[in-house]
């Protein structure tokens, strides 16, 4: 039996609004994907933390409080020190233009902004799945 693909959900910081991770998290389970949400405020540190211990290849943080540019960097930064180089950040939530380009400039995968439709953000991510898939053959 093929692995299902693993994916950690998690709400950072402050925000308290989490319908959108939960309609994401669900999306991607009908999607055929095993997916672990760990709820709200959630530090760089438990979410790194809990991607470890869960064995995930992909993390997508929702981040709707305005904290983006030092939670995604912080979470990028505590990937390397772990050696989680080969598990895909991404995520959503309210994100300027400008901060989504510098966010893909230190690693962070495509972010998706209120709106996108989730066959978008499953497509993604099974295309991302394959192509490492395929690299580590």
């Amino acid at each position: 039996m093929e692995r299902k693909i693993r994916v950690l959900i998690a709400k950072a910081g402050l925000d308290g609004h989490d319908r959108g991770a939960k309609v994401i998290a669900a999306a991607l389970r009908d999607a055929g994907m095993e997916v672990i949400y760990t709820g709200l405020r959630q530090t760089p540190e438990m979410i790194v933390e809990a991607a470890l211990q869960e064995d995930v290849d992909v993390i997508g943080i929702s981040i709707l409080s305005g904290a983006h540019m030092t939670i995604f960097p912080k979470v990028i930064k505590l990937m390397k020190e772990k050696g989680l180089n080969d598990v895909l950040l991404t995520g959503g939530g309210i994100i300027p233009a400008e901060d989504l380009q510098a966010l893909k400039e230190i690693g962070v995968g495509e972010l998706f902004t209120p709106g996108a439709p989730s066959t978008a953000i499953i497509e993604y991510i099974k295309k991302w799945y394959n192509e490492k898939k395929a690299l580590h053959k």
